[in-house]
């Protein structure tokens, strides 16, 4: 892979860190915001450690952050997309 493309691929991981469903409801709110605090927390860490590194090593942090984020999926709350599907 280019530089260009390790590089879009991390913007990728950041962006599906911290772009996650808004909740459905404010009873959900505290779940959304402690989910949210800590994916961007590791979105933050993971681009701090692309900058630092070698850009040749950018796909390594970007593994890393997938692998991490799956530890935090995006459940355990109501979503306004279930909302909206009527779900």
């Amino acid at each position: 892979m280019s530089n260009a493309d390790d590089l879009r691929a991390l913007l990728d991981a950041v962006l599906d860190a911290i772009d996650i469903p808004f909740p459905a409801t404010g009873a959900d709110l505290d779940k959304f915001r402690a989910l949210l605090d800590r994916r961007a927390s590791l979105a933050v860490l993971t681009a701090r450690g692309a900058l630092a590194e070698n850009p040749a090593d950018i796909q390594w942090n970007v593994d890393y952050l997938r692998k991490k984020l799956a530890e935090y999926p995006t459940t355990g709350y109501r979503t306004s997309r279930d909302t909206e599907a009527g779900q």
